[in-house]
């Protein structure tokens, strides 16, 4: 009998151990010899480094990727390091901004490293580079990221093939220098976007009639076309607006199987009483039945997981739009590991799809659900005083490889979120949830 129970014993370790191969260790080496493969053909071929945040800067590398076909490598930063970027004749950088000219979150280590490194003019000797860097003007250190690495690659010996094209909000003229040169310099073009499509609207409902804030819409689409387009959770609608031919961003709230487009819309207006462009025209403006052009962007950096890992869904305000979608995407996937942290100001009146969420924690759905609703009592209470009062249950999620995602205001809970999170994780569980990519915001 005993000899039975160490056999059967030992082949459950040798279970244990195929599994562990399976699905860490075999995935993490293969990805590091698919990258060893790529620098060691990089003799001949012009490297295409990203860092993206919500998107946009991985989507114009894709573009520019294709353009070139097999004559460039397209590299995550979070996947090459400074000293790499010798063993190529030539790299493009297509790089965002974070806030106040910050790195993107995947370039937190390449910017670490880049700014320990000893200041060398000859470590990038004969190394040619352009940088495309993405950027808002209404920030004082516009394209911060992008300037600093552009001072850095010369400091380090790299001459420029051209003038860094500065990006502001996805401005056209901008592109297309960045065409222009890729064309010049390569005789490439840059790939085609994805085109418009015309959706008419067939709802729209005021969520907060009677809120403490400004109004908030809920409106719905329909696909006006024969063939709805096809969007993951997590993924961003481009609407152009009237007839300025403005685009404006929101985070789409449904998930395809859901047969509409739902998008949450804060109606703002400027220090005159002047609505917003955008939200002026989606929440008043545009009759309902009427059509809009509305394009998904893709967001693959803040999809759900690949793989059954716990979640955690962290926003505030409209930020439960893009929560919304990724915790339908997760329910519909048996997944249901799942904390949902959110904040708003009141509870009766500003707890966007609230019946909807507290259905799914009834029916566990959700393994928690914590709140913070700042006006309902005194001192106020945000989303961050939440993760601080859950501190050991943060860390012991973070702990089990759950991915932390952000959606909401930039300015304020983002931040706030951000310190809470260093403080809890220290910074080496911080950098360590950054590097295997297990935080995630689209912030805004």
């Amino acid at each position: 009998m005993m000899l039975i129970n160490s056999a059967i014993a030992f082949a459950a370790v040798l279970v244990w151990l195929a599994l562990l191969w399976y699905t860490w260790i075999r995935p993490y080496r293969r990805s590091k010899t698919s990258a060893a493969m790529q620098l060691a053909t990089a003799a001949d071929k012009t490297a295409i480094v990203y860092a993206s945040q919500t998107g946009t800067a991985l989507q114009l590398a894709q573009r520019t990727a294709h353009g070139f076909g097999h004559r460039a490598t397209l590299f995550a930063m979070d996947s090459i390091t400074p000293t790499q970027l010798s063993e190529f004749p030539r790299v493009l950088f297509v790089v965002s901004t974070y806030g106040e000219g910050d790195p993107p979150d995947m370039a937190q280590h390449f910017y670490k490293a880049m700014s320990g490194l000893t200041p060398d003019a000859q470590a990038l000797q004969g190394l040619e580079a352009g940088i495309l860097a993405l950027g808002d003007d209404d920030y004082q250190n516009f394209c911060g990221f992008g300037v600093a690495l552009e001072a850095w690659l010369r400091q380090h010996g790299a001459t420029f093939l051209f003038n860094t094209v500065k990006v502001n909000r996805s401005d056209a003229a901008a592109l297309q220098l960045w065409e222009k040169h890729l064309a010049h310099n390569f005789q490439v073009a840059l790939g085609d976007e994805a085109p418009f499509n015309a959706w008419k609207l067939v709802e729209r409902n005021l969520v907060n009639p009677s809120g403490l804030g400004r109004p908030c819409y809920e409106l719905t689409w329909h696909c006006a076309t024969t063939q709805m387009p096809h969007w993951n959770a997590g993924d961003i609608a481009q609407l152009r607006i009237s007839d300025a031919g403005d685009i404006r961003e929101y985070s789409i709230a449904s998930v395809p199987d859901e047969k509409v487009l739902r998008l949450l819309v804060r109606r703002h207006q400027g220090p005159d009483g002047t609505p917003g462009l955008g939200s002026g025209w989606l929440c008043s403006d545009l009759p309902v039945g009427q059509e809009a052009k509305i394009r998904v962007r893709p967001n693959p950096l803040f999809h759900v997981p690949e793989d059954d890992r716990p979640t955690v869904f962290i926003g505030n305000g409209t930020g439960i739009a893009g929560l919304r979608s990724l915790l339908q995407e997760q329910i519909n996937r048996r997944r249901f590991d799942n904390w949902l942290i959110f904040g708003e100001r009141s509870r009766d009146t500003d707890f966007h799809w609230g019946e909807l969420l507290e259905s799914w924690r009834q029916a566990g759905y959700l393994q928690r659900m914590d709140l913070a609703f700042s006006r309902d009592q005194s001192p106020k209470r945000y989303v961050h005083h939440l993760l601080r009062e859950s501190a050991d249950a943060v860390a012991t999620w973070a702990a089990r490889g759950a991915v932390f995602y952000v959606c909401g205001s930039k300015d304020g809970m983002a931040q706030d979120v951000d310190c809470a999170l260093r403080d809890i994780l220290g910074e080496h569980g911080y950098h360590d949830l950054i590097n295997r990519r297990g935080y995630r915001r689209d912030v805004y």
